[in-house]
């Protein structure tokens, strides 16, 4: 079973949906929809340096598994709706600190 914090390598469209790139992703999307859904909820995560208002610094000390050969950028506002059968393997899993970023982030980006 996917689980919500997990990082996962997928291939992940282009926002001009010209094409796609294998990166890595981060599931946000809760246990309980992963276990019953054909597909997850994941935010992209890039090694581009970006440092805009809703871009989260991705390191070591951000994992409870895994390890990142470079720090990495957690950009929220690349959210996608991925079918399983699509991730290529886990590669790690972010700690809860970094989840609720990432919530607390999306939240402002949603909110009215």
């Amino acid at each position: 079973m996917i689980e919500q914090r997990e990082l996962l390598l997928v291939p992940f469209p282009f926002s001009d949906q010209s094409g796609r790139k294998v990166r890595p992703v981060i599931v946000i999307s809760n246990n309980e929809f992963n276990k019953y859904s054909d597909d997850v909820i994941v935010i992209g995560v890039t090694s581009n340096n970006l440092k805009d208002k809703y871009t989260i610094n991705l390191t070591n000390k951000s994992l409870d598994e895994g390890k990142l050969l470079t720090n990495c950028f957690i950009k929220i506002e690349n959210l996608l709706k991925l079918d399983k059968e699509l991730i290529i393997k886990k590669i790690g899993k972010i700690n809860k600190e970094t989840l609720k970023n990432i919530i607390d982030k999306l939240s402002a980006i949603i909110s009215y």
